[in-house]
Order: structure tokens, then sequence, then C-alpha cells
């Protein structure tokens, strides 16, 4: 069995967030651990004792307030090597001279938007929101989907088809079904396979929780998933997320970090680096000095 190099750690996914600064609409009582502001330096003793020395911030609202908190957090302390920010692709003119000011930023590395949380599950294939992942594509500007299930990986598939320029990143490898039936499993797989032949789509190893598991058959699942993942893309398409402080609702921070581990256990150092540190560097165009100085 191999273990990762001991160098930098990158996590990908990692958040902040202030209810006083913006709405966050998804943010509740129902949320009671993470329902307040959730501030780096909470985390980053964690982060410490998991050898992680580096982080990408990524978005939590549809709003430049959360980018402008995200990018005040990251000039704050050198571990923050990047920012997914918003910017409003249904408004491609207001997103293009928002895009064109946070690209002088060199904490900058991509976008998101929360297309999860809104109510028309084919919002991201608008003609107007298309027009703004196409002005991504033509900036080479990562971008960061969140899928909540096979049916949403099937539209990042759709998406990955109609810009095959774009740098496409699915957060939490697409949701994979840890618990669901066989079907939603091969419908998950059948999506992936396809992304994975699109040689600018990435996916992030976070968001993968196990829940109650006396039977060890998530774990079972999930170790399937993680390697048909690693099959597919290879760990220079791979990067491990924590999303600290999503995990608190499931866990304590490190187990992603953990099992990721555990289940591919025969990854060589050069594997490692990638998923640890390197994929994450090269897709957001991390500047490798700032992830050095995050050791030093």
């Amino acid at each position: 069995m191999t273990h990762p190099p001991h160098e930098t750690i990158i996590d990908a996914h990692l958040h902040v967030w202030d209810p006083s600064r913006g709405v966050y609409p998804w943010l509740g009582p129902h949320l009671a651990p993470i329902d307040r502001a959730m501030a780096l330096p909470e985390v980053t003793p964690a982060l410490a004792d998991h050898g992680v020395g580096a982080a990408v911030l990524v978005q939590s609202a549809d709003d430049d307030f959360d980018t402008e908190l995200m990018l005040e957090t990251a000039r704050a302390d050198r571990r923050i090597v990047g920012v997914v920010g918003y910017v409003p692709l249904h408004q491609p003119s207001v997103a293009a001279d928002r895009l064109a000011r946070l690209r002088d930023d060199p904490l900058f590395v991509g976008v998101r938007n929360l297309i999860h949380e809104r109510d028309d599950p084919a919002w991201i294939l608008r003609p107007d929101v298309d027009a703004g992942l196409g002005m991504l594509e033509e900036a080479g500007v990562p971008f960061d989907f969140v899928a909540a299930g096979p049916a949403a990986l099937g539209t990042a598939a759709e998406v990955a088809r109609r810009h095959p320029g774009l740098h496409l990143v699915l957060d939490h490898l697409g949701a994979p079904p840890l618990r669901t039936g066989l079907d939603h499993a091969e419908q998950w797989s059948q999506h992936l396979e396809f992304l994975a032949g699109c040689p600018r789509v990435y996916a992030k190893l976070s968001g993968l929780y196990l829940g109650d598991d006396p039977t060890g058959e998530a774990l079972r699942r999930l170790g399937s998933h993680l390697r048909t993942a690693l099959r597919l893309f290879g760990s220079e398409r791979l990067m491990y997320g924590g999303d600290w402080p999503i995990c608190l609702l499931h866990e304590s921070y490190g187990r992603t970090l953990g099992l990721v581990r555990q289940v591919l256990p025969d990854l060589d150092p050069a594997a490692w680096r990638d998923v640890l540190a390197g994929t994450a560097t090269r897709v957001y165009g991390i500047d490798p000095g700032r992830v050095k100085a995050t050791g030093s």
C-alpha cells in the first residue's frame, strides 16, 4: 500500500459564509449547526491536523457579496490559493463586465452558480445561460458544475457537448448514488463515462457522505464509484475537496480524505500528487509559488 507524498495538500472545495453580509436562500434553521457565519479560523486546526496546507474557496451564494467575502478571506490568509466566485451567467453582458474585473485578481480561479438550487433543472441549458457559459469557454475560465444526482449529471453531459472547450469541474463527483438502486448507479456511470470522454472535464472527490452504514454497503459502493472515476478520468483529472462546513452536517472534517486514501490504496506517488494538489493547481491555474509558500 502506497501513501500520499509529504507535500502540500490542496483542499479544492471549501466554503466560508456570513449571513450578516447578504442572503443565502438555502441556509436556515433546518441546518442549525452551520446556520451562522462560518469563517476560516474555525477549520484551520482541522486542516493542519490532516496535512492540508492550502485550499480553494468555492461560492455559496449567487451574489457578488459572497465572492467579495471569499476574496477578502483569501487576501488575509495565504492558505487560500484560489477563489471560485459568482458571475450571473443568465445576464451575459453583466457577467462579462464582472468577469473582466474578477480576472484582474490573481486569486480568482473559476466560476460557479448554484444551479442545483434552481426550480428549473434545465436552467443551465437556457440560451442566455448558454451564452454565459460560452463566455467562460472563450476566456478559459473553469466552471464548477453542481450535479444533485444522475439526471443532473446528464445535464452536465449536455453542457460538455455544447462547450467542448469549457473546463468543467464536476463538484462532488456528480453525486454518485450510495444508497439508491442499481438503475441509478448505471445511469450515473453512463453519464460519467461520457463526461470522462471530454478531455476538459474534471471531477472533485468531495461531498461523499456514507451516513449510518452498519453493513458497510455504502462504503463498498463508494469504493466502486471512486475506482470507476479513477479508471475513466485518471488521477490527472481528479482532485480532493473537503466540503467544509457542509461536511459537518454529516461528519467531522477529514473523513472524505480518509475514505479516498482507504479505497484507493494502490495509487503511486505521482497519482497521489495529482489528486491531492496537482490537478487543482493545473485546472484552476493556481500559482505554484503560492502553494509552496503555504508550507513555508
